[in-house]
């Protein structure tokens, strides 16, 4: 069990680290956006100013995921899936706009993209697994 505490509170400061990532891009994109775009088209804009509220609930679910980890309580399951499933769908979402209109190819602004695309991926896969693999571990008791 003290291995699992351990772990689970890595992951809950990775799951705030990456919940203040998100923060900081919308930031930057509402601020300085031609510091992160990757295109400069009306369409392009459109698309991306439509991920500030899944993005946000995204990191809202991190948030209360770190917190429940660091507790160890068993609603950590339920927003650790509901999260990397919000991820994995947000990651399908951005990935196939992004194959569509060739952002990954245009400079900086579509590396950054292509390394959010991984890293979204990369977080909820491992959050999903290792939720999964350590639902167990949560008090069963605890309805909170």
């Amino acid at each position: 069990m003290a291995i699992v505490r351990e772990r689970a509170r890595s992951l809950a400061v990775l799951l705030i680290v990456l919940a203040i990532v998100i923060i900081v891009y919308w930031i930057a994109w509402f601020t300085h956006r031609s510091l992160i775009a990757s295109d400069s088209s009306k369409v392009y804009y459109g698309f991306e100013d439509a991920f500030p509220l899944a993005d946000g609930l995204l990191a809202l679910g991190m948030a209360v995921t770190a917190w429940a980890l660091w507790q160890m309580r068993a609603v950590a399951v339920l927003f650790g899936l509901l999260s990397a499933g919000g991820g994995l769908y947000l990651f399908a979402m951005d990935v196939l706009y992004d194959l569509e209109h060739g952002i990954w190819s245009r400079g900086a602004g579509g590396a950054i993209e292509a390394v959010i695309n991984v890293a979204t991926l990369a977080a909820s896969t491992l959050l999903a697994r290792w939720i999964w693999i350590n639902r167990r571990e949560f008090d069963p008791g605890d309805s909170s």
